[in-house]
């Protein structure tokens, strides 16, 4: 596929990182209006459908007899679990430093997909794991001295580990699905499922209705969900792949902004520590030249 412009990929990369660090505190706020599991399954619902609709020329490519089970998986992993997890979790944490947790993912990816897919692990790759692992703890130990909720930071870890292991899984998977027919689908089924346990064990009444709420499912399903997930797929298809991820660690980062000057979260020394070593392992895993010295294989170093 022919590869986008300078500009274009730019503004492409910024679109997607600023809508995606907006995401935790957007989500953060729509929780004062509406039970987690609902909006979660609603704003999932809706992104997925938009999507689809989009796709709907492309209709053939589905192939759900040959791929069910694949949509099925990442569902459960992408949709249920980061979706629905993250969604009650920052009832009991700050967004942004449930993010900060969260973007422990792209760590564990490495890890996982050494294990799982014998990708080669570098030294470089090792010492950003290394890394990483110690900013979360730094950032946990809130919690251990009872600052901050551990329920959250378990949540949050959950969260990381389901969105590790779905990202991982589509990577085995990718040659045999529609990218953006995956993200439909696994959207549409996991929030069917989220948005009828929402019904089985919230009350929909206590959706408020408002101005806010509405903007908040609005920005959740069509920004965050359709409209950045196109614009992901359109760099990733274009072999912008390793921009995309060498930009990743600014989406905590927003997120912590954001959080703290607009919604009046704390931001604390062990927070400030955790981040920039959380930020630090991202870098280092998705550097160019990350996975080309001392390669490691399985459990045998080269």
């Amino acid at each position: 596929m022919k590869s986008l412009s300078r500009p274009v990929t730019a503004i492409s990369i910024a679109f997607v990182v600023i809508i995606w660090g907006l995401c935790w505190p957007v989500y953060k706020v729509a929780l004062d209006y509406s039970p987690p599991l609902l909006y979660a399954g609603m704003r999932t619902l809706l992104g997925g459908l938009l999507l689809a609709l989009n796709l709907l020329p492309q209709w053939k490519k589905i192939q759900w007899k040959k791929n069910w089970y694949i949509y099925v998986i990442v569902a459960f992993f992408n949709t249920i679990i980061f979706n629905g997890v993250q969604t009650i979790g920052l009832q009991y944490l700050p967004s942004g430093l449930f993010s900060v947790i969260v973007y422990l993912q792209p760590v564990l990816v490495v890890l996982i997909a050494w294990k799982w897919l014998k990708e080669s692990l570098s030294a470089i790759k090792i010492m950003g794991l290394m890394i990483g692992f110690t900013g979360v703890v730094l950032v946990c130990l809130d919690g251990i001295s009872g600052k901050i909720s551990y329920v959250g930071i378990i949540l949050a870890l959950i969260t990381a580990t389901g969105w590790a292991f779905g990202v991982v899984y589509v990577k085995k998977t990718s040659t045999q699905v529609h990218g953006l027919w995956l993200v439909a689908m696994q959207s549409i089924i996991g929030g069917l499922f989220l948005t009828g346990s929402g019904l089985a064990v919230e009350n929909a009444s206590n959706i408020e209705w408002n101005s806010t709420y509405i903007s908040c499912l609005i920005f959740g399903s069509i920004f965050s969900m359709a409209l950045a997930t196109a614009v992901y797929f359109k760099l990733m298809s274009s072999g912008e792949a390793s921009k995309v991820g060498s930009f990743t660690f600014l989406v905590p980062l927003i997120a912590v902004g954001i959080g703290t000057i607009f919604l009046g979260e704390p931001f604390t020394i062990s927070l400030l520590e955790g981040m920039v070593l959380i930020l630090l392992s991202i870098y280092l895993i998705n550097r160019k030249g990350a996975s080309k010295v001392a390669k490691v294989k399985g459990k045998n170093v080269v």
